[in-house]
């Protein structure tokens, strides 16, 4: 919910007496004052109507993948809503999706000051801590999260993605479960799960979690390149290759270690067997 706080201006009009010789007062009327100008103030129902304008082209920008644009709509919100914690946190995800991590970390500690108890700031807080390598801080916002409501998968998601981030697999392995759990239908979290598999070995188990992912979702690029490269490493050539034309078609980023490495942040293992694929494959 939207509060807003009207402030009424009142108009004050000084006017300076006209002191003249009594003779000249007596025989000139007195100085008409000056109409006071006309001010006209917004209603409640016109900042509703320019919130919900903003509001909709910045909702029209994020879904186009323009975040700066977006970012500029939600700074003219804040100029006239500096108080709405909603719109400090969209702010921040503006920011997160242009890297500009440190600013929106920015943006959702003022979120948080104004909506203590609110789980969204500190959830999004917690994916830009991440980026910057701050795992503790990360999981002490999941931490919150879960708090605040026991049963939210994406918490339990990026908690796990925290944990792999300090290299422990199994407690990362226990939050993508949990995760999948809540949310049968959450595949970015049984993904993160099938790669956390693989970093520990249990790869059977991965691969079968990601071939399920890929015939639920045959368009989930995601899985079909990290099967593309346990295929491979397994001595599966031909399904491999299958996979990969399938997986570039969709998603050329999966060409870029780099991107899977840092931005993507697939296990070790899993970055490996890409590696040694993308590496065969050019030979």
């Amino acid at each position: 919910m939207i509060h807003l706080f009207a402030i009424l201006l009142s108009l004050f009009l000084v006017i300076t007496a006209w002191s003249a010789p009594a003779a000249l007062a007596a025989s000139q009327p007195p100085p008409i004052p000056p109409a006071p100008s006309k001010i006209v103030e917004p209603s409640v129902v016109d900042l509703m109507q320019d919130l919900d304008a903003l509001y909709q082209k910045a909702l029209d920008a994020t879904n186009q993948g323009d975040f700066a644009t977006a970012e500029t709509y939600w700074t003219q919100m804040l100029d006239r809503f500096p108080q709405n914690p909603a719109v400090w946190s969209n702010r921040g995800n503006a920011r997160v999706s242009q890297n500009k991590l440190e600013g929106a970390i920015a943006d959702y500690n003022k979120s948080i000051e104004l909506a203590p108890a609110a789980p969204d700031p500190y959830l999004n807080r917690g994916a830009a801590l991440e980026g910057v390598g701050k795992w503790d801080q990360a999981i002490a916002d999941y931490n919150h999260v879960l708090e605040l409501d026991p049963k939210d998968p994406l918490a339990f998601n990026n908690r796990g993605n925290a944990e792999a981030g300090l290299g422990q697999w199994e407690a990362a392995i226990a939050d993508f479960k949990q995760a999948c759990d809540l949310a049968p239908d959450y595949a970015f979290a049984r993904a993160n799960y099938a790669l956390a598999l693989y970093q520990t070995e249990q790869t059977d188990e991965a691969i079968r979690t990601m071939r399920n992912l890929v015939r639920k979702y045959p368009k989930f690029a995601d899985m079909r390149a990290a099967l593309t490269a346990a295929l491979w490493a397994q001595g599966k050539q031909g399904e491999a290759e299958s996979e990969w034309v399938a997986a570039v078609g969709i998603d050329s980023r999966y060409k870029n270690i780099e991107w899977l490495t840092k931005t993507r942040r697939w296990s070790p293992k899993m970055i490996a067997a890409m590696e040694k694929f993308l590496t065969l494959k050019s030979s």
